[in-house]
């Protein structure tokens, strides 16, 4: 499979529904964004309807005024059995000046399934350029974090109920 299908850019205004009570984009609706994004470029990759199965690391590093131009870019960068994990990168700027600022970075695990809602199988991405190769490297690495994490959430449980 060529990498045509691996990124996808959404581009749009942000719009005064947007914005908390501070007159900044809220979070809420960057990561609505971030969904969206996530959605299309992995069902773009395999042809198939997908969930979000997790969404983790968001950082927001500079905030979006109403107005901006947003472009919220989705990469492929690890392809596990059934699931796909995208990379995502926000940037906003004005759209009289087009000067880009990055605002927002996370990392988006989406999952095909098909018309029963089960897991199933999605096309394998092969990095071949060295960027590629570190990108799904840090993808294994952070893969292997959110386990240990996730053990030492749920061993926590017992005492908060």
């Amino acid at each position: 499979m060529t990498n045509k299908k691996r990124d996808l850019t959404l581009r749009f205004l942000a719009e005064p529904g947007d914005v908390n009570f501070g007159g900044k984009v809220h979070g809420g609706a960057v990561m609505k964004w971030i969904d969206l994004a996530a959605y299309a470029n992995a069902a773009a990759w395999s042809g198939k309807y997908c969930i979000t199965a997790y969404a983790g690391g968001i950082r927001f590093v500079a905030p979006i005024l109403v107005g901006n131009l947003v472009e919220v870019n989705a990469k492929i960068i690890y392809t596990g059995k059934t699931s796909m994990h995208v990379a995502i990168d926000v940037v906003a700027s004005d759209p009289k000046k087009l000067e880009s600022q990055f605002t927002t970075h996370c990392i988006v695990i989406m999952v095909a399934v098909d018309e029963n809602g089960k897991p199933t199988e999605v096309p394998k991405w092969i990095p071949e350029e060295e960027e590629d190769i570190e990108l799904e490297k840090s993808a294994i690495k952070l893969m292997n974090m959110r386990k240990e994490i996730g053990e030492e959430m749920q061993a926590q449980v017992k005492y908060l109920f």
